[in-house]
């Protein structure tokens, strides 16, 4: 039984890096109504730039406390994620106004291309490291009830609360707040939006800006856990899964399908893949996304769309 609830916490705790990821995806997509093959990208530059920010502001400042040069690092990153909102809203999305979703979704292709040149090209290519005072050292859990106790890693545990609360923020934001119906209102149609006062310049700077900050936490988790290298910008697609379970439009959609992705590839590996010979971990999650797709493809919490004729 404690091995069971090892795996499960693991589960977990793998599923909530799945859902930041995903995040990016279901914010791009609430605002613009188009898929934004970008994510991954985001979430490389946007570690790279804490990683590199967080060894060069040391120097530069001459600051030795690791918690202030982290934070510092964060806030110069955060600002340059905003830039990068700003020249994709510049240059990109204010020429795609009322344009087919295809073609959105070409220039988030193009977008991500331009995105892992520009961080290869400012911040190089070799591997570096994060170091934000995650606690690295497993604890053990449920010792009166288990002999031994259940093993659980309080870096994945420090990553599940700091998901969970982004979330929490996250579906604040978009149900309770002015500028969350509006992005919302420009998702459903961008020219009836605009009719109405809505500055979809302005909501699309913003939306690409939060992303970019939900990008900054996963790729700061990702990063201090795995390590900073080209190879994160395909995280993101191990999160398609997530946003097929959960929907595209739902935020808890996100942390719900991260979870079911999270739990299900261990479980399986675990309890099945001896039958199988191993590897199911790597194609659980995209067979469980197939099977949606054929049954339920608009997710489990995804908005279900009717074309009237």
């Amino acid at each position: 039984m404690a091995f069971f609830l090892e795996t499960l916490f693991g589960g977990l705790m793998s599923g909530m890096l799945y859902a930041l990821v995903a995040l990016g995806f279901v914010l791009i997509f609430k605002a613009s109504g188009v898929f934004n093959f970008a994510q991954g990208a985001m979430v490389l530059i946007a570690a790279l730039s804490m990683a590199r920010f967080s060894a060069w502001i040391p120097h530069w400042l001459g600051i030795e406390s690791l918690v202030l040069a982290n934070i510092l690092a964060f806030i110069v990153t955060a600002v340059f994620m905003w830039l990068i909102a700003i020249v994709i809203e510049r240059w990109v999305l204010r020429y795609l106004v009322n344009q087919e979703g295809t073609t959105l979704l070409m220039a988030t292709i193009g977008i991500a291309y331009f995105l892992d040149g520009m961080g290869q090209l400012i911040f190089g290519s070799s591997v570096y490291s994060i170091d934000v005072g995650m606690p690295k050292d497993p604890i053990f859990v449920l010792e009166s009830m288990f002999e031994g106790g259940v093993l659980i890693s309080l870096e994945d545990l420090t990553a599940a609360v700091v998901a969970a609360a982004l979330v929490a923020i996250l579906a604040f934001f978009f149900q309770y707040t002015a500028v969350g119906r509006a992005l919302r209102a420009v998702a459903d149609d961008h020219q009836a939006a605009q009719s109405i006062g809505i500055p979809l310049n302005r909501i699309w700077v913003v939306v690409w800006t939060v992303a970019g900050l939900v990008a900054l936490v996963a790729g700061i988790v990702w990063g201090s856990k795995f390590g900073v290298q080209f190879t994160l910008s395909t995280a993101a697609l191990r999160a398609l899964p997530v946003v097929i379970l959960g929907g595209l439009t739902s935020v808890p959609g996100a942390i719900i399908g991260g979870l079911i992705i999270g739990v299900g590839e261990k479980l399986s590996e675990v309890y099945l893949g001896p039958f199988v010979g191993g590897g199911i971990e790597i194609w659980f999650a995209y067979m469980l996304a197939l099977v949606f797709l054929l049954f339920r493809p608009q997710g489990l919490f995804g908005e279900k769309i009717i074309d009237r004729v």
